[in-house]
């Protein structure tokens, strides 16, 4: 154990720290200093019984003796000295956990590199699903995973490379010399491959994987640890959003878009605060009668500068930031506020996975619905099957306390992902919303066609209403009325429009509803 975390160990206001055994006996470093002192007392007693003989000369022999015993004493020290400060500085720069080197040594490491005329590559490690080892297991098995995946990596290395233990779940890889970053890049490829297979705990097969970020540099270019480190951090983090299990190098277009995503996160928080975000809304069309029972609220931004900024764009970043926290709230309370005097109307509002894993967001909910007086009846809350999927546990908690408000689940873009007739039956979505690629490609393709209408049937039989989405043309919207759909949505019949239009587009549709087509495009 590192003498700075022994239990024994105190630290005196001065930061010297003192070890006093819990034996009663003298630490290390004091014992050496008796040591010395005895050799300085021995030496003084023997030089003063040499040269007592002749009384001239008891001083010089006393002085002589005393010198030539404490230069012994002070090389005797030194020495000492100098092996307790190796072990303490070899102590520092290594992980207590895994004994691997720390993040400290690391940088040692790669300065030390900087006289040589040759390629230095780094790879950064982070584990995946490593949390959920610490929440399932505990903390004893987590840090066993991590001493294995430790030893992993030293045996990978084969010598080429050092591995290091920067902090918590992440390592890292130094390697340098010629071909350096190749070599390295089959080396996680290996890595990957071994970590396919689940590692032996006990009793226990526990499964883990890695999203690894790759950078390169040369050390005639005086290698910058830190640079090289935050380059691979950036290139992990893009495995890790292409979905983990990934090998990713680092290139200059990643640090061009995340300059533009800083971009957009100040600019998107400024428009937050000064009011700049629009809401419009996008009528939902009955397929029988041809009248608007429901709107959806759809996101609008635009610049001072008039540059308009997609929500394909911005959301993704305020996910990321965690904005989309407060624009999630935002969009409620205004669609709520926007949605209040139109009598009849259902009002469906697009909330993100990030909302929806927060544990307060069924209290958030609760209070816009209070404070504005928006009926609860009349909201719908469209999700999307990911966030579902990725913590069913806090999507039950938490869909189940947002239906007790009497507010409808809707499931997004339907026919895009993994949903299953058990995934309908045990999540009872109050309606399913077809994702347009489904409808445009059942016009020319029937396999396409007879998915739309056994997808149709089967919500029908679970009791779920079913809107179809890209709503485009007429022959789109026979498609949808013969696959039985209950609703349309799409440019056929409006394109998403600000509220004081939509008040305005809501009454001059009733006078149509008893009209034999369903209502046209606007103008």
């Amino acid at each position: 154990m590192p003498l700075a975390s022994r239990p024994e160990n105190l630290a005196g206001d001065n930061g010297v720290q003192v070890a006093i055994s819990s034996r009663g006996e003298l630490p290390d470093n004091l014992k050496a200093i008796a040591v010395a002192l005895s050799a300085v007392l021995v030496a003084t007693v023997l030089a003063f019984a040499m040269y007592s003989l002749d009384g001239q000369n008891v001083s010089l022999g006393l002085v002589a003796g005393t010198l030539t015993a404490c230069g012994f004493a002070i090389v005797f020290l030194l020495r000492r000295g100098h092996f307790h400060l190796a072990l303490l500085e070899e102590q520092a720069h290594t992980d207590s956990l895994c004994g691997l080197p720390n993040r400290r040594a690391l940088h040692l490491d790669v300065s030390r590199h900087a006289r040589r005329d040759t390629e230095i590559a780094l790879a950064l490690i982070d584990l995946d699903g490593f949390k959920a080892v610490n929440d399932f297991y505990g903390h004893v098995v987590g840090d066993r995973v991590l001493k294995l995946t430790a030893g992993l990596f030293q045996e990978l290395c084969e010598g080429h490379g050092r591995a290091y233990r920067l902090g918590g779940d992440e390592f890292a890889v130094v390697m340098v010399g010629p071909l350096a970053g190749n070599i390295l890049e089959g080396m996680c490829f290996r890595l990957l491959a071994r970590l396919a297979e689940p590692l032996k705990v006990d009793d226990r097969s526990i499964a883990i994987g890695a999203s690894i970020g790759l950078s390169r540099g040369s050390t005639r270019e005086g290698p910058d640890s830190s640079e090289l480190l935050r380059k691979s951090d950036v290139a992990m983090y893009v495995s890790k959003a292409r979905g983990k299990g990934r090998i990713t190098w680092f290139s200059d277009e990643f640090d061009t878009r995340r300059q533009a995503q800083q971009r957009i996160d100040t600019d998107l928080r400024e428009a937050l605060r000064a009011g700049h975000l629009r809401l419009h809304y996008q009528p939902l069309i009955d397929a029988v009668t041809g009248g608007i029972n429901s709107v959806e609220a759809l996101l609008r931004w635009e610049r001072p500068d008039g540059e308009r900024i997609g929500p394909d764009v911005f959301i993704p970043v305020a996910e990321e930031t965690g904005l989309i926290e407060a624009i999630g709230l935002w969009v409620l309370r205004q669609a709520c506020l926007d949605a209040l005097p139109w009598d009849g109307i259902r009002l469906s509002v697009n909330v993100s996975a990030a909302q929806l894993r927060n544990p307060q967001f069924p209290i958030h909910l609760g209070q816009i619905l209070e404070e504005t007086g928006f009926p609860a009846s009349r909201l719908e809350l469209e999700i999307t099957e990911t966030y579902v999927i990725g913590d069913p546990v806090m999507a039950n908690r938490n869909l189940e306390l947002v239906r007790d408000f009497g507010v409808g689940i809707v499931l997004d873009d339907y026919g895009t992902g993994f949903a299953s007739i058990g995934f309908l039956r045990k999540f009872r979505f109050e309606k399913l919303k077809l994702d347009r690629s489904l409808l445009v490609d059942s016009v020319n393709d029937d396999s396409t066609r007879a998915v739309m209408a056994s997808s149709v049937a089967i919500a029908k039989a679970l009791g779920m209403k079913v809107t179809a989405e890209g709503v485009e043309t007429e022959i789109h919207a026979d498609l949808a009325r013969v696959a039985g759909c209950d609703q349309m949505q799409g440019w056929l019949y409006s394109k998403a429009i600000p509220a004081d239009e939509l008040a305005q587009f809501l009454d001059d549709s009733k006078a149509l509803i008893d009209a034999a087509p369903p209502l046209k495009k606007r103008a």
